[in-house]
């Protein structure tokens, strides 16, 4: 049936997921019990789902004798390992909100974090390259160096009591992971039974910080049913089974790996394997060649680095059958090469958000080959979507541009302590407002067209320009500073400050990123630094960042790939 508004809804043969995640889990540990549920190929663990659930009731336990209650938040600052994910099911076993940290996140972000969230805990890996993570947490709680575990007095973050590493900690006031297991004797059957049973799926029980357009992180606040479900629709769209293996080389910390990768595989009684504690090319391709995977996720500069490896060839890759490429605007070149090459002939696109759980759009293995490299694919079962002008808030007729709406089980509770910006992006209504631009056909396939925002997505990272700038706002020698994104072959986008300084200073390229190494995160660093003593403006005084980015481009030579 063809439409003449932009307007879709998901129509689906499945009902939504009437229960929280520990029942669900439950089930499937009762159904699946002897098969894989996870894969962790780097620490050379793998897990059947009775062997993991013996693990999560033991942490579940073990949190709840630690004197946690249902609603308290904990932290999570790690990338992706076997701990990661039973505290993801242990967390919600006992009602406790998981506030999922990014790992490249450095002292700045992490002490804004933990004070917004209320965090009463936080798990943490020791290190992780040049991540010194049990330094960090020391700086900011100097008192763990003279604290007994499980008694942190913060002046700093009056709520963090428990800091617990996953392997062992130097210092004195940090649980060691096996020493935090103990715990569990001290809390019986019943009593994580009892926990359970006082949730209600439509409780909180994950928080998930995306950049802010007002300087600051927003938490957005997703309960069982937004995850579960969306979990579940995700792997359903691909026609998930129980003999799926999909290979997540995506972070945990983000929707992407614990909810369409952890939970898809969970709601299906499917094995998540982890080919390496962040993404490694060359682990991902040996991980699916020697666990027979069937799926794959992964942002488009994955692929193309997988795709790129000079010993692509040797790895026999023919049991893969399909998986989801998702967080940038996918090449035409490199979906057809994943089609192709890597045997990947139900490919999916996805388009989401973390405040939409976060899939609002899929591809389909029917979808006509064009739909499926140039659209993001048709609404999500059990969703609705819609295109307004942006002035009238009225429907766009198809095939004219507007702001994209969602609505339905997927928007999330709202911003964690945040009315003001729960209100600004949740109409009353119940619509999500997205801030995209997108454009809807005669047949509900949908094309992302731009962004209303200025956010930048860098490598499938989403980076708010008014943080980094309120940010370098810090350095006394800076008077002014304005940050767009520019083209960039790799990560899609690279980030570009214009500095004007104050008179009579000097600051070099170098020095700005050296200003910012060690303080935000890795890819929120610009790669490209314009000492400018005024930026393009309206005759209103408002900042011009089109033609920032235009001038940009130009100086830059980056005019190719601005077209590509």
């Amino acid at each position: 049936m063809t439409i003449s508004v932009s307007y879709a809804s998901g129509p689906s043969d499945k009902p939504l997921l009437g229960m929280t995640i520990p029942d669900l889990f439950d089930n499937i540990v009762s159904e699946h019990g002897d098969r894989e549920a996870v894969v962790c190929l780097h620490q050379d663990l793998r897990l059947t789902y009775e062997q993991l659930s013996e693990r999560v009731n033991v942490l579940a336990k073990a949190f709840i004798a630690a004197g946690f209650s249902k609603g308290d938040r904990v932290g999570i600052w790690s990338t992706n390992n076997m701990e990661w994910v039973a505290t993801q099911y242990a967390t919600a076993k006992a009602g406790i909100i998981l506030v999922t940290i990014n790992p490249a996140y450095r002292v700045h972000e992490l002490a804004y974090v933990l004070e917004q969230s209320g965090c009463k805990g936080l798990v943490l890996q020791s290190q992780f390259k040049t991540s010194d993570y049990e330094g960090m947490i020391g700086e900011l709680c100097p008192e763990l160096a003279s604290s007994d575990v499980g008694n942190l007095t913060s002046d700093k973050f009056p709520n963090l009591n428990h800091i617990i590493s996953m392997t062992t900690s130097g210092l004195s006031g940090i649980y060691n992971w096996e020493d935090f297991l103990t715990l569990a004797d001290q809390s019986g059957d019943e009593d994580l039974a009892k926990r359970q049973f006082d949730q209600d799926m439509d409780d909180a029980i994950n928080i998930q910080y995306t950049s802010g357009t007002t300087g600051f992180p927003k938490g957005a606040t997703l309960s069982h049913h937004n995850i579960l479900n969306n979990g579940y629709f995700v792997a359903s769209t691909m026609n998930f089974t129980e003999n799926d293996r999909l290979v997540v080389p995506v972070p945990l910390y983000h929707c992407f790996g614990m909810v369409m990768g952890n939970l898809g595989c969970l709601t299906h009684g499917a094995c998540v394997i982890y080919p390496s504690e962040v993404f490694e090319p060359e682990a991902v391709l040996k991980a699916a060649q020697e666990e027979k995977a069937t799926a794959l996720y992964g942002v488009p500069t994955m692929f193309i680095a997988e795709l790129a490896l000079p010993n692509f060839a040797d790895y026999n890759l023919t049991s893969l059958r399909t998986g989801i490429m998702a967080g940038a605007p996918c090449p035409t070149e490199t979906m057809k090469k994943v089609n192709e090459l890597m045997h990947m002939t139900e490919v999916q696109i996805a388009y989401g958000m973390t405040e939409t759980s976060p899939v609002s759009f899929q591809t389909r293995v029917d979808s006509p080959l064009d739909k499926r490299v140039s659209t993001v694919g048709k609404v999500h079962p059990h969703v609705e979507v819609k295109i307004i002008d942006t002035e009238t808030g009225k429907m766009c007729p198809v095939n004219e541009m507007g702001e994209l709406c969602t609505r339905g089980y997927s928007v999330m509770l709202g911003y964690w302590k945040n009315e003001q910006a729960t209100v600004v992006a949740i109409d009353k209504s119940g619509w999500m407002h997205t801030g995209d631009t997108a454009v809807m056909d005669e047949d509900g396939y949908v094309n992302i067209v731009g962004r209303i925002k200025d956010m930048i997505v860098r490598g499938g990272e989403n980076v708010y320009p008014v943080e980094i700038e309120e940010f370098l706002m810090t350095n006394k020698t800076i008077k002014a500073v304005q940050v767009t994104g520019v083209p960039d072959p790799r990560f899609g986008e690279e980030i570009i400050a214009w500095i004007s300084l104050k008179d009579n200073v000097e600051l070099t390229e170098e020095e700005v990123k050296d200003f910012c190494k060690g303080k935000i995160a890795h890819y929120k660093v610009p790669r490209y630094i314009r000492f400018s003593e005024d930026f393009p403006m309206t005759v209103t005084g408002k900042v011009q960042k089109f033609k920032m980015r235009e001038i940009s481009i130009k100086e830059l030579g980056l005019e190719e790939q601005a077209t590509a």
